[in-house]
């Protein structure tokens, strides 16, 4: 951090010289003295300096430390976003497999997954439902047989914890084995069980798209999209367009979804303007690893189930996309993939007409207290930080930059490093900070965090870190940036 000085022997700000750096640098509008001198109160740690309204170097210190200097903008911390589009303008929070605590091969079903599914802000759950014993539905996920969870407790949790971290549709997608005798039990539990919760209006065949996540709400309703969406397969987009109802929806495996991507990218798109897909991991993926959600969002596909019990990178695109809109599950997709008359091809690797690049210019200062990484090896007692700056969205924007390693230096590292990125399609643009130990056996891994460009603040911002598993860490690093 840098010296504010205003004559020789000044090494504060008062309440002017912080209203400008606010102002300026800060890019707040509407600053007065008053909140600023509100800022000295809280963050000016001594008497002399809080009584005299002035904020010394410790002062200004906290401040950019505080919530008041986070990168990520308080507007979209609430619902912000249209909620009253189609549903299927909307890109959904979906969980795959929500039953299973590790893999498919070993992992065990546990009803606790459910509920961190939930509270992460999850708003599709995948319920596999096979037959149990004494006429009792039971879930359970590949060979986690001996784990069987009765369907009807299951319930019991999504009921509990349906909208507490949410009050937007929760979309139930029942993956039925049962036989008709059990298919009617499971109908009888969801009856009693989430009661005047479920939707059950059929839909209109007199509209052309589905209802709102708005209109669907109605302060706590369960969406079971039972009664809303018809699971159908999917056949060629040419007929689709023809037949296709808008209350049903195509699965896709993740192999078909990507060749689809690749082969019929302005087709897909214009399919998902209209229909509601859901994609879904390839059964290869037995240790429940999880596909990059930016392939299939940038088609855009509404429903990409993740494996939550899986932490790593696809995770973290996920959850850090999700922040926005008050992590209600619901964020509106594009303009240029909801509107009739927009083209836009998935494989874009250019400029797109109609939509505004933008410029992003980074600076990365400092960073503070970093911990060693977890599991490591380390060749020596300090870490040896570098940063990964990385973009992610279109082909176009899929991007990254790499910092110099600080020499044995965790407690206070100065990069002091400045990178720039154009962003052609900034609605879907995700901008990841990776911190990596280059003084390491094993391991690298310090932190990240991620956060949608379009939730970025300008100017000094402080940055969390977050370990693998999503924990945050007690301090991050210090970033400034702007866009053009």
């Amino acid at each position: 951090m840098s010296q504010k000085k205003t004559d020789i022997n000044k090494e504060y700000l008062d309440s002017k010289d912080l209203m400008l750096f606010v102002e300026v640098e800060q890019g707040v509008e509407g600053v007065t003295e008053e909140l600023c001198r509100d800022i000295v109160r809280k963050y000016e740690p001594s008497v002399e300096g809080r009584e005299r309204g002035y904020l010394s170097i410790d002062g200004f210190t906290h401040y950019l430390l505080s919530s008041e200097c986070h990168i990520f903008d308080p507007q979209h911390k609430r619902v912000c976003q249209d909620m009253t589009q189609p549903l299927s303008h909307y890109y959904i929070n979906s969980s795959h497999n929500a039953s299973l605590l590790e893999d498919h091969y070993w992992g065990s079903s546990d009803i606790s997954s459910y509920v961190r599914a939930l509270r992460m802000g999850c708003r599709s759950l995948e319920v596999v439902v096979w037959d149990g014993p004494d006429c009792e539905p039971v879930v359970y996920v590949g060979s986690s047989v001996a784990s069987q969870l009765a369907f009807s407790k299951v319930l019991d949790v999504i009921n509990q914890y349906a909208f507490e971290s949410s009050e937007f549709p929760l979309i139930l997608c029942l993956v039925t084995h049962c036989s008709v005798p059990q298919q009617r039990v499971m109908a009888q539990h969801m009856k009693k069980i989430l009661g005047d919760k479920l939707h059950l209006e059929p839909p209109s065949p007199d509209e052309l798209y589905l209802p709102s996540p708005e209109k669907l709400r109605l302060c706590k309703e369960l969406s079971d999209l039972v009664s809303l969406c018809k699971s159908v397969q999917f056949r060629d987009f040419e007929l689709s367009k023809r037949e296709q109802k808008h209350w049903e929806i195509c699965s896709f495996n993740e192999v078909d979804a990507n060749r689809f991507a690749n082969e019929y990218p302005e087709d897909f798109v214009c399919y998902n303007k209209r229909f509601l897909s859901r994609v879904y991991p390839t059964p290869m993926r037995i240790d429940a690893s999880n596909m990059n959600p930016q392939d299939f969002w940038k088609c855009g596909c509404q429903i990409v189930a993740m494996n939550y019990q899986t932490p790593g990178l696809m995770m973290d695109l996920n959850l850090g996309w999700f922040r926005q809109n008050g992590n209600c599950g619901y964020v509106l997709r594009p303009s240029i993939m909801r509107d009739e008359v927009s083209y836009f091809s998935a494989n874009a690797r250019d400029s797109l007409p109609g939509v505004s690049a933008q410029l992003l210019h980074i600076k990365v200062i400092s960073g503070q207290n970093l911990p060693k990484p977890r599991g490591s090896a380390a060749k020596g007692d300090v870490v040896e930080p570098y940063i990964y700056v990385e973009i992610h969205g279109i082909p176009a924007d899929c991007a990254e930059q790499r910092t110099k390693t600080v020499s044995q230096n965790g407690d206070n590292p100065i990069f002091d490093e400045s990178f720039e990125f154009q962003i052609n399609l900034p609605e879907l643009a995700v901008l990841r900070f990776v911190v990596l130990d280059d003084d390491y056996i094993g391991d690298e891994f310090i932190g990240q965090y991620t956060i949608p460009f379009e939730c970025l603040q300008p100017g000094y911002r402080h940055v969390p870190l977050q370990s693998l598993t999503g924990e945050f860490l007690s301090k991050g690093t210090k970033k400034k940036w702007d866009w053009a």
